[in-house]
């Protein structure tokens, strides 16, 4: 199936990690396709979406950083996966935070009448006023660490209501989060979501299975909704530290590069999916660019033509 490349260079959805920092995941967009993307993808239709630009300060009206900024990025995004879907072209997009995922499922909604979300991250991004509540004087809430709450329709309005969508852009039922690694630590910060209909398969779940055991289970869970296509947003720190440590929480255990390109590319070329992000790739940690390298190969792996 063709494809159409949505470049998309933001960092809105990440705290600075101290006083006039400046997160880098906007360049990841251009860095990945300086090494190799522009090639691989070089019979594509490539757009690329102007981020607004980046601030650390409150904005009015939102405890979300850079809310009003994310909403404007995200109805922009979606606009450009419909034009994707309206031409018959299945859209990836590279991206630099996480907080994209709403606009890519409200462009895919537009279309369909549901979607299912295969959610592929090593943290589970369920940060919702349900378990946090900000507090006074304290910096607003980074919306990467939210991108799954959104879609479920938890948080601020700003990010969950959208125009023509009735309800959240995704149903519990239909979420499968893989990957997450950090359920298991005793501060574990949104243990709520083992309330909800969402499909988990922690990263130490994952990795007890064989590569067919995994895509089995996953296709299994999917055909619970034939009727649905799947977007699949794919979060590089899923991989472990040891393969990737250029994003903002690197952490262990993680799946292999080979592993990630064998799932992701079983759910990638179904005729049911609709489309990936992939993010939080990071150029400012990566100053030999082996990670774009390396992320850059596993993209090209999960979406190349098959022969």
């Amino acid at each position: 199936m063709m494809k159409k490349i949505i470049l998309v260079p933001s960092n809105l959805g990440l705290n600075p990690l101290y006083d006039g920092h400046i997160p880098g995941t906007f360049r990841a967009p251009s860095v990945l396709m300086q090494h190799g993307l522009d090639k691989a993808f070089s019979a594509c239709d490539i757009v690329t979406i102007p981020c607004p630009e980046y601030s650390p300060e409150d904005e009015p009206g939102t405890d979300i950083l850079n809310g009003h900024k994310l909403r404007q990025l995200n109805l922009q995004l979606a606009d450009e996966i419909e034009a994707a879907n309206r031409r018959h072209l299945k859209p990836v997009v590279i991206g630099g935070d996480c907080a994209i995922l709403p606009g890519a499922l409200l462009g895919s909604r537009r279309r369909s009448g549901g979607l299912a979300l295969v959610h592929i991250d090593g943290h589970s991004d369920f940060r919702h006023p349900g378990n946090w509540k900000r507090q006074p004087g304290s910096r607003p809430a980074a919306a990467a660490g939210m991108g799954l709450a959104l879609v479920t329709g938890r948080g601020e309005p700003l990010l969950t209501v959208w125009p023509g969508i009735e309800g959240p852009l995704v149903s519990d039922d239909a979420v499968i989060q893989l990957g997450e690694r950090e359920s298991r630590q005793e501060d574990y910060e949104w243990p709520d979501i083992a309330d909800t209909g969402i499909t988990r398969i922690t990263i130490f779940d994952a990795l007890a299975l064989s590569d067919h055991q995994l895509i089995s289970t996953l296709f299994r869970r999917l055909n619970h909704f034939p009727e649905k296509p799947w977007w699949i947003h794919l979060d590089m720190d899923v991989l472990d530290s040891a393969e990737m440590a250029a994003v903002d929480s690197p952490g262990s255990p993680g799946f292999t590069s080979q592993r990630l390109v064998n799932v992701c590319r079983a759910l990638f070329i179904h005729p049911r999916c609709c489309g990936m992000t992939v993010t939080i790739y990071d150029p400012d940690l990566d100053d030999e660019r082996t990670a774009a390298v390396l992320v850059s190969s596993i993209i090209k792996s999960i979406t190349r033509d098959t022969d």
